[in-house]
């Protein structure tokens, strides 16, 4: 099952708009190709792929945990998440642009 999940994916890949038309990557550039090899168990590279997945399945996860058990601070540990996450993508995009 898993194996056709990753087999679809890989050949239902979006192209990225910004990259085709005006030749420089998004912010999400390397989200699908991370995807695909965390779900293959390459935890490596999908963090070199997309350092911001991991973080935000994360997020994803506490934001879930927190609308069903109502964790006394789970909104500022949401609010740290997000602006961490989006710290390392924003970082690794203008690392992405120097080089």
């Amino acid at each position: 099952m898993r194996e056709q999940i990753i087999h679809w994916l890989e050949n239902h890949m979006q192209s990225c708009i910004y990259r085709e038309n005006l030749g420089i990557e998004c912010l999400g550039c390397g989200f699908q190709r991370s995807l695909i090899a965390l779900l293959k168990g390459n935890i490596w590279e999908s963090i070199l792929l997309y350092p911001g997945l991991i973080p935000m399945i994360l997020l994803f996860i506490l934001l879930i945990l927190h609308l069903v058990f109502h964790f006394k601070n789970g909104a500022i540990w949401l609010k740290y998440l997000f602006f961490a996450d989006a710290a390392i993508i924003l970082i690794n995009y203008i690392i992405h642009i120097i080089h």
